[in-house]
């Protein structure tokens, strides 16, 4: 055990440990009863995507988030989550939430209707930068949905906050491995496409219109999901703030040539995409964790982050949980937790260019091949058994896990690190191979059918619970005022839409 990281750990007093706060954004597709995704519009009980804070959509018209509030302990998260699952099943009829990271069957792809937000220039905007992100990577990728997860600490500045960043991302390879749950994919989304995935048979060898890779934890956040060749050129530093926010300043001011040659509007004057840089704007920038601060309406998120620095982290590798009702469990964000703690208490060196691209080959590694006996991963210019450095990493997690549990009353954190070592000696009761196993014992194979009969379970689930009439008055009272707010800022628009977004893209506005 590196004693500094025990020195660091008992410097951490427990008034400072229970002062730390989570949230959850959890993106899921709205699906027909028979596993066709829902081409409807943002159902009308549900509010305004614009403007309500705990419903919106994510990419797509059919692809909800349903967004937490800041919480200082795991439980009372899992609780709203919960409710909001409560509000929106009653509010969507017989619809359910694909209880699946990959997507269900889905239409061609110019099919899948985009997210809109009404006709305010703020609102046009989303659905113009949802345009272009179908352009640029198509709109099948952005159907994939996850579970982001923000945390801080109290009292921590830029400099630690990157540092927890830099080991996260040496690391996060060990959440792929503990809850990835995306093994397999429905034929229909790689239609087209070049892949390495193997057909999953059914019984006899029968087809099942599966595809998958026998040792896979996460599809999602390997070469099929979240990724682009035109950013994996884009290496940028975690080293400090400053060398963070350069990296994604040129990436969104440089015009990138093929965005060039699509233009900002087709020739029926459509617009197509926000801009022509590598990336339209900073949401764009896909990673497995990001810096974050809560901005001011207009504001640039870049430009938060230069003036007011880190407020919290973004965690965004995690996987729905298909075998929870609400894709993620109070004892996955006590692992976290933990995790992150560790990332922030150990040492923690600058990064390289040549260790970014390095660490880029152990998430593809760990999310196509992490539960393959004997896989080694890069480590330190060497090799090391993903299995062994895993089972360091969750050894060193344990005095973490007992000083969380003091400071909080909450022993479960030491027993869901230790249910975290369980599984992890066992890889066949991880996630991924669990989801696997059911589709072939119990679904012919058939990825859609698992997830489909998951999802109902997880509808039925949630809507047995008890729920209170004071909770449905209160989300409908979010939904009358988020469609009162939305009309407000449609009214109080008078800038035309080309000069706004002239103005929001202004390179001054991203800070210095």
């Amino acid at each position: 055990m590196p004693q500094t990281l025990i020195q660091r750990l008992a410097a951490l007093s427990p008034e400072r440990l229970r002062g730390m706060r989570r949230g959850v954004e959890k993106e899921s597709l709205r699906v027909l009863p028979g596993n066709g995704l829902a081409l409807t519009p943002h159902p009308e009980p549900l509010g305004s995507a614009l403007t309500h804070r705990h419903i919106t959509t994510d990419y797509s018209e059919s692809q909800l988030e349903l967004i937490t509030g800041v919480h200082a302990d795991a439980p009372s998260c899992e609780r709203e989550l919960t409710e909001i699952h409560q509000f929106v099943y009653r509010a969507i009829g017989d619809e359910l939430l694909w209880v699946g990271s990959m997507p269900c069957g889905l239409p061609t792809d110019e099919t899948i209707p985009l997210g809109r937000y009404g006709i305010s220039n703020v609102g046009r905007a989303k659905s113009v930068y949802r345009m272009g992100l179908g352009y640029r990577y198509g709109r099948r990728m952005q159907t994939i949905s996850g579970i982001h997860y923000n945390w801080s600490l109290p009292g921590l500045g830029n400099d630690e906050y990157f540092g927890l960043i830099r080991n996260f991302r040496r690391q996060s390879f060990l959440l792929l491995v503990l809850f990835g749950a995306s093994p397999a994919v429905c034929s229909s989304f790689v239609e087209g496409r070049d892949h390495e995935l193997q057909p999953l048979p059914g019984p006899a060898g029968v087809a099942s219109g599966t595809l998958h890779l026998p040792h896979a934890t996460s599809l999602r956040m390997g070469r099929l999901g979240y990724q682009s060749d035109a950013q994996a050129a884009l290496a940028v530093s975690y080293n400090s703030l400053s060398s963070y926010a350069a990296s994604l300043h040129g990436a969104l001011t440089r015009p990138h040539p093929p965005y060039e040659q699509l233009g900002i509007r087709n020739p029926g004057g459509e617009y197509i995409q926000l801009a022509t840089s590598l990336l339209q704007i900073e949401n764009e920038f896909y990673g497995t964790i990001r810096p974050k601060r809560v901005i001011f309406p207009g504001e640039r998120p870049l430009h938060a982050l230069r003036e007011r620095g880190v407020e919290y982290v973004e965690v965004r590798c995690m996987d729905l949980d298909p075998f929870e009702p609400v894709g993620i469990r109070a004892d996955t964000m006590r692992v976290l937790d933990v995790f992150l703690l560790h990332c922030l208490l150990s040492d923690s060196p600058p990064d390289t260019p040549e260790e970014i691209a390095r660490l880029a080959v152990n998430q593809h590694l760990a999310a196509a091949r992490g539960r393959e006996p004997g896989l080694k991963l890069e480590r330190n210019g060497g090799e090391e058994r993903l299995a062994d450095w895993a089972a360091e990493i969750l050894d060193q997690c344990a005095p973490i896990a007992e000083a969380l549990a003091q400071a909080m009353a909450d022993p479960r954190y030491v027993d869901a690190l230790q249910a975290a070592r369980d599984r992890l000696a066992a890889p066949a009761t991880l996630p991924s191979a669990r989801a696997l196993e059911v589709m072939r014992q119990d679904f012919a194979g058939s990825y859609t059918r698992f997830a489909g009969a998951q999802s109902l379970a997880a509808r039925n689930d949630v809507l047995s619970r008890p729920y209170a009439a004071e909770l449905q008055a209160r989300f409908e009272v979010l939904a009358r005022e988020s469609v009162a707010e939305q009309r407000r800022i449609e009214k109080s628009d008078t800038m035309p839409f080309e000069i706004y977004r002239q103005q929001y893209l202004a390179p001054e506005r991203l800070g210095r």
